[in-house]
């Protein structure tokens, strides 16, 4: 099969992101799950900038902005598209495991439930888990780098007219960002969501070379990719370590807007 040609970079399927509205909740705990996973995930990146761990509403032109608080979890309104059973405790930060993973942690034997932030496994059955050094060698190659850091919710007791902001995030470049399907399970119409935007990043080509990342110690990416091998991609690859890794390696990241269902 004729591989296509390394697209330029970092334009690299670069994809703008579309906002949509937030339909009513699915469940309270699910958002809770969400929010606090997504603090975990960028407090140690706040925590250095003053004032940036708690950010208050500001206002610009008669226009509330609220910017999301990492540090805190209001009461929140559920994304649709998520499916949690059980949402458990709420996720924590764990230290940074070995690039690979722990070989003490075991593979489930389906997608993981809360807590996603937690050591990983050095496995993934089906998939290449691969080093920060592999990674790049992939990005150069012209492999698909999927970005699946969740987004928290839009809290429901925002004031009417106000302009929900969530923390920014810097990924790989060229990734492209589908948050939210790394759950352990997604409703009925995320999944087909996610295969269509899996289908539309491989070109079609189920053996095209795709990466999938988040954060250390993130089983989203693990899900997502477990989730990538069940629609029938060959040619999977998961990096455990995501953009601390890449970034602890002085390797550049960019800013990037994520995709949503429409």
């Amino acid at each position: 099969m004729k591989r296509r040609p390394p697209p330029t970079r970092p334009a690299r399927r670069a994809t703008a992101g579309r906002l949509v509205t937030r339909h009513q909740a699915v469940a309270h705990l699910t958002a809770l799950v969400a929010f606090a996973f997504f603090g975990a995930c960028m407090s140690s990146a706040t925590a250095s900038a003053p004032g940036a761990a708690t950010r208050a509403p500001s206002a610009h032109a008669g226009v509330t902005i609220a910017a999301a608080d990492v540090t805190t979890v209001p009461p929140l309104q559920a994304e649709p598209w998520v499916v949690v059973a059980d949402a458990g405790a709420p996720a924590q930060a764990a230290p940074n495991t070995p690039i690979g993973g722990e070989t003490s942690v075991a593979e489930p034997a389906g997608f993981r439930s809360a807590p996603y932030r937690a050591p990983v496994p050095a496995t993934l059955t089906g998939a290449t888990v691969v080093t920060t050094e592999t990674a790049a060698s992939l990005y150069e190659s012209g492999a698909t780098f999927i970005d699946v850091l969740p987004v928290p919710p839009r809290p429901a007791n925002l004031p009417a007219g106000t302009l929900w902001r969530t923390p920014p995030r810097s990924d790989i470049p060229g990734s492209i960002w589908l948050p939210n399907t790394g759950y352990d399970r997604l409703t009925d119409a995320m999944d087909a969501w996610y295969r269509a935007r899996l289908d539309d990043a491989a070109e079609g080509d189920t053996a095209a070379p795709l990466v999938f990342y988040c954060l250390a110690d993130c089983w989203m990416s693990w899900n997502a990719a477990k989730r990538a091998l069940g629609y029938g991609y060959s040619n999977v690859h998961w990096y455990p370590q995501g953009t601390d890794g890449w970034a602890a390696e002085g390797r550049s990241l960019e800013p990037r807007t994520p995709q949503f269902p429409d």
